[in-house]
């Protein structure tokens, strides 16, 4: 059969591909693992069109991988079985602005950072921020979090309702635009973090929030790694009203300083956000000065400029490819897990004696905050010693988290590189998580080899 014959009659020619450069564009992500081509690269328009191209799949046995911005972390849009690349990127139109009601209607190839462009003549912002651009239906895919979550949630706690076209082509709404339901199986809950493995998500509804009257960036420099990563564990638990809790490593605020044109001083740092009313976070700083003073600091700044906090945001969002720049030569290898808050300090110290024993150029930061952070690590994939060495860097972490009541991925998702741990995490839960792939999905078109069997 030939498919792209077949697809002319679904979709205009002219958003269908097999250039090379397309092809290209479309057989990797932002991560490690290796490269596979799609048989073919489709750009729907509209829901209809997508609908069209499942049930063509589904009928033929063809197996179809949604594809947002390619910035994903564990292999989740690489089309290992080829097949149709579903790229989402023309269906990005921001539907409807609720100011009342504190919700947007999107498309997925929406950007949180189009969308956030978009709602500030709103005065609102979508809270959901991983870094890197991302569209909103891959943020969807992967349950998305990053810095903000610690306040405003995941982007799970975030979607009201999504529209998602199945495997079969047939079209559902998984919520609706009430702020909550009794009403039926939480099927936004389980469409989201499902990695395209059960169907393309289309349409977000999704929670806004007022911008806040302001922000105060704060800057805590430890003289003792320790004391540093039991700095977070003491304010994350205090009550104070966060909105984000970065810690960077020291070896990381080396590469912010070499590649952001930076002078932060190269010891283990906590980068905080507070917003809200100006007497209200007036009363937080003051809060958590009094909750360092145990500890021994070597500084504490606080930034009220807007500038110099969208540069100190920047240089955290920045820090994977600070290490690339760093590296050329090699690749990255970027692993992330999640634990309880009372677990959180002995795990970052044991993840630094794993990283200080693997010999790899490598960096720990994270949004302590909730309990999340990253091993960035960088190999020579040509040096087996090297290869070896990470494989087991990120098998140390991922065990510690799993045998210390975390999850193997608290943000990247799961695709190919977490899969292997899945069964472990999730023991017989993993079984009936296969018995609705094969329910929804039973000929295995969707991004098949990721996430579940």
């Amino acid at each position: 059969m030939d498919i792209v014959k077949e697809l002319n009659k679904l979709i205009h020619p002219g958003r269908i591909s097999t250039a090379a450069a397309v092809i290209s564009q479309h057989n990797h992500d932002a991560s490690y693992h290796p490269a596979a081509n799609p048989d073919v690269v489709v750009f729907p328009e509209n829901t209809q069109e997508v609908s069209a191209v499942l049930s063509f799949a589904s009928e033929h046995g063809v197996p179809v991988i949604p594809f947002g911005k390619g910035s994903s972390l564990e292999g989740h849009a690489i089309p290992y079985e080829g097949g149709i690349s579903l790229d989402l990127g023309l269906m990005n139109e921001l539907k409807t602005v609720g100011d009342k009601d504190g919700h947007v209607v999107v498309g997925a190839g929406l950007t949180q950072f189009q969308l956030n462009d978009a709602l500030k003549k709103h005065g609102l912002f979508f809270s959901v921020d991983p870094g890197a651009e991302a569209t909103l239906g891959g943020m969807a895919g992967t349950n998305a979090s990053g810095s903000y979550t610690v306040k405003y949630g995941t982007m799970r706690d975030n979607i009201l309702d999504m529209e998602v076209v199945l495997p079969s082509g047939e079209i559902i709404h998984t919520g609706s635009k009430a702020v909550k339901s009794s009403s039926g199986l939480h099927l936004s809950g389980l469409f989201a973090g499902s990695e395209g493995t059960l169907g393309v998500i289309t349409e977000l509804t999704l929670r806004v929030y007022p911008i806040p009257e302001a922000s105060v960036a704060a800057r805590a420099v430890f003289n003792d790694f320790e004391e540093a990563v039991t700095a977070v564990v003491r304010l994350r638990t205090a009550g104070l009203d966060l909105a984000r809790i970065e810690f960077v490593d020291a070896a990381s605020v080396a590469h912010v300083n070499r590649f952001a044109n930076a002078s932060y001083i190269e010891q283990p740092t906590i980068f905080f956000e507070l917003n809200g009313e100006v007497e209200h976070l007036q009363h937080q700083i003051k809060r958590m000065e009094e909750l360092l003073k145990p500890f021994h600091l070597a500084e504490f700044l606080t930034e009220t400029d807007q500038t110099s906090q969208e540069r100190l945001w920047d240089a955290r969002h920045n820090l994977a490819y600070y290490y690339i720049q760093a590296a050329p030569t090699k690749r990255m290898l970027v692993t992330d897990v999640c634990l309880p808050i009372s677990e959180l300090a002995d795990s970052i110290l044991h993840a630094r004696q794993a990283v200080e024993e693997s010999g790899l150029e490598a960096g720990i930061v994270g949004h302590v905050g909730d309990g999340n952070f990253h091993i960035i690590a960088m190999a020579d994939f040509e040096d087996a010693n090297e290869v070896t060495a990470a494989k087991q860097l990120h098998k140390e972490i991922v065990d510690y988290a799993l045998a210390h009541d975390g999850t193997c991925t608290g943000e990247h998702g799961v695709g190919i590189g977490k899969k292997s741990y899945q069964s472990k995490e999730h023991g017989t839960a993993y079984d009936l998580m296969r018995t609705i792939k094969q329910a929804i999905d039973p000929r295995g078109i969707m991004n098949p080899g990721k996430l579940v069997d």
